[in-house]
């Protein structure tokens, strides 16, 4: 077979796949599950042409990790043929572990057990199938390799899966204030004993990467419609899981009915290797297609919610400076039981509340750091004279409650 393929991108053009064995993982059913998981999960109800998928995304990274590690070796970095191709791997499976809609189902449907661990896993289960050749990257991806310039172009502040993933989905919801000059910030990478950096004329560059993540995460991943409707769709999935553990009869398919049915922990995928086999099978198509079924069950809970979601008669949000207090939350529960005659523990799948939190820069975390003329590295935060990074460095925090429309109060 042909493994020398070429992949059109809409936001990169022509994209060529390295070597046989990248091929292979992209070949491989647990990659191929990824072209049926949405980037952005229900962001599609804000943005139409939200409908990009987590293969879209790793292919990309996968694309901007090429250009990065070319243009280190230009510098005279050392990067020998197999750190490479398994770099190129480590950031092509770094989302592996994710399940359906992304991020919005991360703490329903598996609880304490963070997509990063399920990649992980998924990582050694490949290696093992491709008798260890993926052991250079694994090593990358959990950060045990030497090398840690590697580990931090998969995992860091300034990051190959954010470069593409911004860049990406400001191209798909057309929010144009998410742009940002991926490559610009490509050709300023260097490393500096064996930390990643910035030359001091890219300065600007990260600015805007900076800024456009904090307003990405205002206008599309915590857009208060957005925050509306995943909550919705965790209500529809809890019920589902209350039902189905209460031994009421619930159409899924069997990769769903195994989640619905079962709260496992990580002890329990390590020692029944089926349970990992399972999840990999697992997708958006598996909800959207219980959730048609639901919208007709009997449990009016379970089918009002689902109805909701279809019609895109979604939760009224708002957002505000101060939590929810105590008192709102109790006439908010107490209208919606008068309104549609559930218990008080019915209630609670029609009201949400929370904090959003939007931070574009942790100075305390795996630092960004700059590279002077000088040969001096700093912080990001103490190099810049712009007054936006240090504001950005700053978290934000916002509160929202959600109800459905038709309750007023």
């Amino acid at each position: 077979m042909n493994k020398k393929k070429i992949i059109n991108d809409p936001v990169y053009g022509f994209i060529t796949i390295h070597s046989e064995l990248i091929f292979d993982i992209i070949d491989h059913p647990y990659f191929q599950r990824l072209r049926r998981i949405k980037q952005l999960g229900l962001t599609e109800l804000v943005y139409p042409g939200a409908h990009h998928t987590r293969f879209h995304h790793a292919i990309g990274a996968m694309h901007l990790m090429k250009e990065t590690l070319e243009n280190l070796r230009t510098k005279g970095i050392e990067i020998t043929d197999e750190e490479f191709e398994s770099t190129l791997v480590a950031i092509l499976l770094h989302d592996i572990g994710h399940g359906p809609f992304s991020h919005a189902l991360e703490t329903t449907l598996l609880t304490g057990i963070a997509h990063e661990w399920i990649s992980h896993e998924t990582i050694a289960r490949l290696n093992h199938e491709l008798d260890g050749k993926l052991e250079m990257s694994l090593s990358i991806f959990l950060g045990t390799y030497p090398k840690q310039f590697l580990t931090q172009l998969v995992s860091s502040q300034l990051d190959i899966d954010r470069l593409d993933y911004l860049k990406r989905d400001s191209f798909f919801t057309g929010v144009s204030e998410g742009t940002i000059g991926a490559e610009r910030i490509i050709k300023m990478l260097n490393v500096k004993d064996d930390q990643l950096v910035v030359e001091e004329k890219g300065i600007y560059s990260i600015e805007n990467f900076l800024s456009a993540r904090r307003l990405m995460y205002w206008q599309v991943y915590l857009h208060k419609t957005s925050v509306s409707s995943e909550k919705m769709l965790i209500s529809i999935i809890e019920r589902a899981k209350y039902l189905t553990q209460k031994g009421k009869g619930l159409f899924s398919t069997k990769a769903l009915k195994l989640f619905l049915a079962n709260d496992y922990e990580k002890e329990d995928f390590v020692e029944r290797p089926e349970i990992l086999e399972t999840f990999l099978n697992l997708d958006d198509y598996d909800i959207w297609g219980a959730i048609k079924v639901w919208s007709e069950h009997y449990d009016s809970i379970l089918s009002r919610l689902c109805n909701m979601l279809l019609k895109r008669d979604l939760f009224k949000i708002e957002i505000t400076q101060e939590p929810a207090s105590e008192e709102e939350i109790a006439h908010m529960e107490e209208e919606i039981i008068k309104a549609y005659g559930v218990s008080s523990k019915g209630a609670k799948h029609f009201y949400s509340t929370g904090k959003l939190t939007n931070n574009a820069y942790l100075s305390n975390d795996k630092k960004i750091m700059i590279l002077s003329k000088s040969d001096e590295v700093r912080d990001v935060v103490e190099a810049a004279d712009l007054p936006n990074i240090k504001a950005m460095s700053k978290i934000v925090r916002k509160y929202y409650r959600c109800w459905p429309k038709d309750i007023s109060l």
